[in-house]
């Protein structure tokens, strides 16, 4: 893509039309040069928009994987607190079993003091 500045557009200074009237056109050497440097310019421009597009996309693929990895965890983790919770309530019945076997236990044992006491 060629950007071309006619001489009649190359104006230094202008600010008006009377301006227009009385400006120095700019040789056409300068004005190739320029045309070159803003050339070069769009180019450069161009490279730095596709490398920022690609890295965007590197960014999005990043955070595509980051959200798959979150959910996977979540999933996990919702997964261990059900576990959790299994254990905890597997656990309370063994204490409440244990403490009826414990309770009964002594339970016997008030039984058999007093009749083996009475009898010394």
């Amino acid at each position: 893509m060629s950007i071309f500045i006619s001489p009649m557009m190359a104006v230094i200074g202008t600010r008006g039309k009377n301006d227009i009237k009385n400006a120095v056109p700019v040789p056409e050497s300068e004005l190739k040069k320029r045309n070159e440097e803003l050339e070069k310019e769009l180019k450069e421009s161009k490279e730095r928009e596709d490398q920022m597009r690609r890295q965007l996309q590197i960014t999005w693929e990043r955070l595509r994987v980051a959200e798959e990895a979150e959910e996977r965890l979540c999933s996990q983790l919702g997964e261990l607190e059900a576990e959790s919770v299994y254990h905890a309530r597997d656990y309370h019945d063994r204490i409440v079993s244990l403490m009826d076997q414990l309770s009964n236990a002594q339970s016997l044992l008030h039984k058999a003091l007093p009749s083996s006491s009475t009898s010394s």
